[in-house]
C-alpha cells in the first residue's frame, strides 16, 4: 500500500490517502484520438466549501427517479432523509 500526502481540505472531504498497489498505474498523457478536446487544464478545483457536508453511506431509499429521498449517514454520524436535487 501507498500513502499520499493530501491537503486538510482533501482529508475533511473524506479522500482516503491509502491505495493498495494493485490500483495504482502510470500515468500515460491523453490519447486525444480516443478522447478528443479532454485537457489536463479541465480537472476539476476542490475547493473548501462550508456548506457542503460528507455523507458517509446511503441506507435506503423512497421514491424514484427527481421525486426521490435518501437516507443518508453523515460523517458526524446523524442520520437524515435527503432530497434528490440535494445530492
Amino acid at each position: 500500500s501507498y500513502c499520499i500526502d493530501l491537503s486538510a481540505n482533501l482529508q475533511r472531504q473524506g479522500i482516503h490517502d491509502v491505495f493498495h498497489l494493485s490500483l495504482l498505474q502510470v500515468h500515460s498523457p491523453n490519447d486525444d484520438r480516443l478522447f478528443p478536446g479532454r485537457l489536463d487544464s479541465q480537472v476539476v478545483e476542490l475547493e473548501d466549501k462550508d456548506d457542503e457536508w460528507a455523507i458517509s453511506e446511503i441506507v435506503a431509499h423512497r421514491g424514484a427517479r427527481e421525486e426521490a429521498i435518501f437516507e443518508a449517514v453523515w460523517k458526524s454520524g446523524n442520520c437524515t432523509w435527503v432530497p434528490y436535487f440535494t445530492i
